[in-house]
């Protein structure tokens, strides 16, 4: 599976180890990716979701069911259908 945030889009991305000697090997930065299990209650659904922590912080902000209406309505696909139809 993909290390990317179903809701962020935050992907790994390269950089370099840096030795003591100043000696340079590439790496890669992980996302903290988490897999978690959301209640929506506005329309009555578990969702799963592979989300960044920093997409969490978002859901304790703002709430689920508000956060993944500003992203459909900026354009991401986030894979959850918010109509409530199974």
């Amino acid at each position: 599976m993909s290390k990317v945030c179903q809701l962020t889009g935050k992907r790994p991305i390269s950089g370099n180890h840096v030795s003591h000697s100043n000696h340079r090997t590439k790496r890669r930065f992980e996302p903290n990716l988490q897999k978690k299990r959301f209640y929506i209650p506005e329309i009555n659904k578990w969702v799963t979701l592979r989300v960044s922590t920093k997409a969490m912080r978002n859901i304790n902000k703002l709430g689920l069911y508000a956060y993944l209406q500003r992203l459909e309505r900026e354009g991401v696909d986030t894979g959850v259908d918010l109509t409530g139809k199974k």
